[in-house]
């Protein structure tokens, strides 16, 4: 709705007040004023000004009429078309005026040719568009219950932002009987709330009021605003502590265990805090025995047994209870609880050990006493009487002594900690009552260690394969002994017990490990075994040990290298002389060029070659037996004199060799004969050089034989005549061998090769020439059977190595190891050493 008020003044002088002032003035200015209502539409009319100013419509646009205040040009708008005045956007009075009690918009028009300048007021008027708002939604007030009526308190007031009659106009409190409202007017400043008590607070009746407070403003229908207003009554100590029950009476079995809750009381305070927090207390008034019977709990009323309550003694006890509260002047109420005793069997028997040992030895005899105990039940007549025994397997036994409920622990069977170290007794003891009742105590026994096991050896007796030429003071065995005794008992210590061989002196052992040290090299060839014993000895009181055989055997290795035997010159080199007919056919034998090897097995068989020789279709060298023989018949052209230098190695992995020189000499066959007498004599040397060879053979090996001598007389005094038989074999070429027969199936097989160790594999009852070993089944089918070694010559090992080689591959038994041969499911032959599988 638009309102328009004019200012021009009407009167009967009207048209000579406006000639007047066209001819004193070149500008012309006017004033008029509307009134229009906040939150108009855009584009609302507010005025005709052209109308109201009288101006002439068609000469608007023209003359370019324009509003050209810059504060309101984005308010209004004016049509050059028809002078009207629109609202340009939505006005909000609150945003353009503020707090304003009147909001006035002065608009500044301009026309040009001639200049005119007019100036428009539109007033806009409030409408009421906002409601009242406190700053806080919720307000928190704690009053004490204390405070007397009138006690007035000043809130915060709402606020709006409407202005005049809209703004805020009264408040309004929720219905409560507490508290009422007043309202003081501060003028501009708006009227403020204030609440007022009107009626003494109880806290115990009402913790806390809510409270609603409304602001009103002047509308119709009026706009309002609400907070929620909580007051906290805080507490004072107006209330004494007051028991649940008027009287507390309780049954109480007798014997019952201390710390039994016999009853609970139980007291509230209204007062909340400290004022309301109830403790529990005894009379000062009670008996001291009543006292040292029971107990309160001060926080939660329990009356708990403090000794033990005896029905023969007493069977009614009245006990006196004040409750108090924590206030600074606590106020206290007293109550009475009575409690009855029950005699019952409610008593399990006690089992108390007197007197413990907590271990005892091992060697320790039957009826020897482990521990006194006594048995007590607080009960009287069969509920008191008890009965005690052990209730599980173990050597001991519960013998009743002189006194009554008294009983001794003791042994009734041999004890061995070895078997069981520690027993657990568990002693059960059991009363006459109705129902009975039992009690169970476990007493441990240890079982002392007694030094009754002597150190056992893991192996007796050990034996040991030592390489010859080991470093000096390395360890190169070890032996080991466990005592099943326990600390000191157990503690075992080793030491070689010396004797008259010397071999024991070059051993050294550790007294803590039982590593065995060799402070020397062995040599094969000097010592081919040996044993000694090791004392193991444990540090008991007093000590108790045992000893153990190591056989020890030394293992050859490539060390020496082959010695010639024939030829031999005067001055001790390898060097001969041999003459031979002319008239010689093919295949004639020369010489023989003879070896040995101090080694055995791989390492001391020889093998023969001509490293030099001045004619190669004239003479041959067979490599095994080293005999020189004929290749063809001498001719005219040959020459008279030949040279050969024949060299012989062993078979070792980093084989040893020696060089010897043969010079050939062919003569007329005349001359032949005339030398055949020295031929002969030649011959009688030639035993005799065959017999020296076999005396340093002897003598070289004269502590092998020993040994096997020794180690034969220990395997039931086996006579050696083998040893001389072989020595004495005329065909003895200087080398040795031997062949293994077996059989498989149908089938036999031999096996040739290099001389075994006769003291490690000849076995009593072999007659020399068999080496006898156990029948064993395998799971896989292996059958093991017996080796026949015979010793032989190498013209026949030769001849059946020949005819083996079509056959079977040449197996070669290293020494002085064991030698067993088995046959697998798929016929292969397998060799064990020692009873493990090698090959």
């Amino acid at each position: 709705m638009e309102q328009r008020r004019r200012d021009i003044q009407r009167a009967p002088g009207c048209m000579l007040g406006c000639v007047v002032v066209l001819l004193l003035w070149t500008v012309a200015w006017a004033q008029i004023r509307y009134s229009i209502s906040e939150e108009l539409k855009e584009g609302a009319v507010v005025g005709n000004v052209a109308k109201d100013l009288g101006l002439e419509k068609s000469t608007l646009k023209q003359r370019k009429y324009r509003i050209v205040s810059s504060n309101a040009e984005h308010l209004f708008h004016v049509n050059q078309n028809d002078g009207v005045l629109y609202v340009s956007r939505k006005i909000d009075r609150e945003e353009v005026c503020a707090q304003s009690s009147t909001c006035l918009i002065t608009l500044k028009t301009v026309l040009e040719n001639p200049l005119e300048v007019h100036y428009v007021e539109v007033e806009v008027t409030d409408v009421n568009d906002h409601s009242p708002s406190f700053p806080e939604k919720e307000k928190t007030l704690e009053i004490s219950e204390s405070v007397f009526p009138g006690a007035r308190f000043q809130l915060k007031p709402a606020r709006d932002p409407d202005s005049g009659h809209f703004s805020v106009q009264q408040y309004k409190l929720s219905q409560n009987e507490n508290f009422r409202l007043e309202v003081k007017d501060k003028g501009d400043d708006g009227k403020i709330p204030i609440l007022v008590v009107q009626k003494a607070l109880d806290r115990e009746t009402a913790v806390k009021h809510s409270l609603v407070l409304t602001a009103l403003d002047g509308g119709k229908p009026p706009k309002s605003g609400e907070m929620n207003i909580l007051i906290k009554v805080l507490d004072v100590n107006d209330n004494p502590p007051a028991f649940t029950k008027d009287v507390y009476s309780v049954m109480l079995s007798e014997n019952v265990p201390v710390g039994t809750t016999v009853i609970q009381v139980n007291a509230t305070d209204l007062d909340e805090g400290p004022n309301g927090e109830v403790v529990y207390a005894f009379s000062s008034s009670m008996n001291q025995k009543i006292l040292n019977l029971f107990d309160i709990n001060q926080s939660t009323g329990e009356i708990i047994v403090k000794s033990l309550i005896n029905y023969e003694e007493k069977e009614k006890y009245e006990i006196e209870i004040e409750a108090s509260d924590k206030g600074l002047a606590p106020l206290t109420t007293e109550k009475s609880v009575i409690i009855k005793v029950v005699d019952v069997n409610d008593n399990a028997p006690e089992i108390e050990v007197t007197s413990f040992s907590s271990s005892i030895p091992e060697d320790s005899r039957p009826g020897t006493t482990v521990a006194l105990i006594s048995v007590n039940d607080m009960d009287s007549g069969l509920n008191g009487k008890v009965i005690c025994a052990i209730n599980n397997d173990v050597p001991f036994t519960l013998s009743p002594s002189m006194k009554d409920k008294t009983y001794s622990l003791v042994t009734k069977s041999p004890l061995d900690r070895e078997k069981q170290s520690k027993y657990d007794v568990t002693i059960v003891a059991k009363d006459a009552g109705k129902p009975p009742l039992s009690s169970e105590k476990t007493i441990s026994v240890v079982i002392s260690d007694v030094n009754d096991n002597s150190p056992v050896f893991s192996l007796s007796p050990y034996t040991f394969y030592v390489t010859e030429a080991n470093e000096p003071g390395t360890s190169v065995f070890s032996v080991k002994a466990l005592d099943d005794d326990e600390n000191d008992n157990a503690l075992i210590t080793y030491h070689i017990l010396r004797s008259e061989d010397t071999v024991s002196s070059f051993l050294n052992i550790n007294s803590e490990t039982g590593d065995i040290v060799a402070l020397k090299s062995f040599d094969f060839e000097t010592l081919k075994t040996f044993q000694f014993q090791v004392v193991a000895t444990d540090s008991g009181t007093p000590s108790l040990s045992n000893n153990v055989t190591v056989n020890v055997f030394i293992l050859d290795q490539n060390d020496n290298a082959p010695v010639i035997l024939y030829p031999l010159s005067s001055n001790g080199s390898a060097e001969g002389v041999e003459e031979i007919p002319r008239n010689v056919n093919a295949g004639h034998l020369v010489t023989k060029v003879r070896a040995y090897d101090a080694d055995i097995g791989y390492n001391g068989w020889l093998l023969f070659s001509l490293q030099e020789v001045t004619d190669h279709s004239l003479f041959g060298l067979d490599r095994y037996t080293g005999q020189i023989r004929t290749l063809r018949s001498f001719t005219e052209t040959d020459e008279a004199e030949h040279k050969l230098v024949i060299l012989v190695k062993d078979n070792g992995n980093v084989s040893l060799s020696a060089t010897a020189t043969v010079v050939v000499k062919v003569v007329e066959p005349k001359e032949a004969f005339a030398a055949s007498d020295v031929k002969s004599a030649s011959k009688d040397d030639d035993s005799n050089v065959t017999f020296y060879l076999m005396i340093t053979l002897g003598s070289v090996s004269a502590l092998f034989i020993i040994s096997i001598i020794v180690l034969i007389a220990m395997q039931c005094s086996k006579t050696t005549d083998y040893t001389s038989k072989y020595l004495e074999d005329k065909n003895y070429d200087g080398t040795l061998c031997h062949s293994i027969q077996y059989r498989s199936g149908d089938k036999r097989y031999m096996l040739v090769g290099p001389r075994m160790s006769i003291g490690s594999t000849i076995v009593p009852g072999s007659h020399a020439n068999t080496l006898v070993l156990p029948d064993r089944r395998k799971a896989s089918g292996e059958v093991r059977t017996k080796l026949k070694t015979n010793f032989i010559s190498t013209d026949w090992c030769l001849k059946q190595k020949q005819k083996q080689k079509k056959q079977k591959k040449l197996l070669h038994i290293p020494t002085p190891l064991s030698a067993e041969m088995s046959f697998s499911d798929n016929k292969k032959p397998i060799i064990y050493y020692n009873d493990e599988l090698q090959v």
